[in-house]
This record gives structure tokens, sequence and C-alpha cells, in this order.
């Protein structure tokens, strides 16, 4: 008797359901709208004149509690230059298979010039694909940005670039509405580029082969 009562009990669910509004989303041909303040991929942002707002201070990777950053500064010089200041981000990555999307990064970032979008897009086939570069990362060039490097546009010294972001942050400014959103981003490849540690693993991996054979 408790059996048939739970059955009918289970049928009873199931036909409620049937009456109710259809839920399901027609995705990925009509993908649903993040909320605004979505933590979702990573850019790098840029000024107006279009350098690169990104330091190479390394304290996002400092900041970061599941080591997925990994950030090599670089020098700025007079004909070679891609930031305000003396320092750039010569090499920026993030591990999408570690990234936890905390935020901790942006709250450390002392130059605002990394925000997080409403991308989040970000399965692939392959672990070596969710190691994004510094190129994948970079905002696009806005109507009026210059692709770096160049000398500094919009005053003599770092300092006029921080106080015009005031009235001018350049991409900062809505970066989480990005035309790189889901649907729209395309993973180029970087032959070549390969996360820190990845040499390391693969020499133990080869060990590991060699004592099993």
């Amino acid at each position: 008797m408790g059996a048939i009562t739970g059955t009918f009990k289970g049928f009873g669910v199931t036909f409620s359901h049937m009456f109710r509004k259809v839920v399901t989303t027609d995705y990925p041909f009509k993908p649903p709208v993040s909320a605004p303040r979505y933590h979702g991929r990573h850019i790098l942002n840029r000024h107006p004149d279009g350098l690169e707002k990104c330091i190479g201070c390394e304290l996002c990777a400092w900041a970061c509690p599941a080591d997925a950053i990994y950030v090599e500064g670089g020098d700025n010089t007079d004909e070679q230059r891609f930031s305000p200041g003396e320092r750039y981000a010569s090499v920026y990555q993030i591990n999408y298979a570690r990234c936890i999307f905390c935020g901790l990064c942006i709250e450390a970032c002392p130059t605002r010039s990394l925000t997080m979008s409403n991308e989040y897009e970000l399965a692939r086939d392959n672990r070596q694909d969710l190691i994004f570069t510094k190129e994948q990362l970079l905002a696009p060039l806005l109507p009026g940005m210059e692709q770096p490097p160049h000398p500094m546009r919009l005053g003599d010294s770092e300092k006029d670039y921080y106080i015009g972001s005031l009235t001018n942050p350049g991409t900062s400014a809505g970066a989480e509405h990005s035309p790189m959103g889901p649907g729209r981003y395309h993973v180029e490849e970087h032959p070549g580029v390969t996360f820190p540690g990845a040499e390391q693993a693969a020499q133990r991996a080869a060990a590991g082969k060699g004592e099993t054979a």
C-alpha cells in the first residue's frame, strides 16, 4: 500500500510541473544575460591613448589564492613604451583551470588595469587552452587608441595619466560589457607560450612513464 501511495506522490510532482511555465533556456542560441557585476573572464584595460594600464607590479599574482596568475615585469624605454611610467607587464598569464573567480586580484590592482567581464563561456577541450595570455586578455583598441608601443600622448608623466583617468578612464569603465562577451570571443593560438611549471610537469610525467616501462 505504501508503494502505491509513493507512486502517486511521485506522479503528483511530475503532473504539477507540467502546468508550470517552462524555464528551459535556448542555449547557446539565446544565451542568458548575466548580472552586471558577474565575475567572468578578466580584461587588461588600456588608457585612452591605447597604452596599457598594467604596470607589471605583480600584486594581482600575490593576491591570488589559487596561484593562477603569472606576471613578468619589463622596463619601458623611450623607443619601446607600452605603459606610462617605468614598468609594464612583458608576460601576463591567467590559468583558468585554477582561477576561482573570487575577484581578489581586482581589489589588489593599483591602476584598475585588471577588471572582470561578463564572459562565462570558458570551457575548452584542452587544458592548455585554459591558459590565457596577455594578447588574449588585453582590451580591444577603441576608436582614437593607438597600438603600443608608442610615446605618452596624454601627458609628460604617469601622474598625468592617473589624474586624467578620473574623468577619462579609458576601457576600465564598462569593461564588463566588452564586445568580447559570450559567444563573441575567439581563442587565438600562441605557439611556444606555456604556463610556468609546465616544463617541470612534463619532466615529471616523462619520468613517471620511464619508471613504469
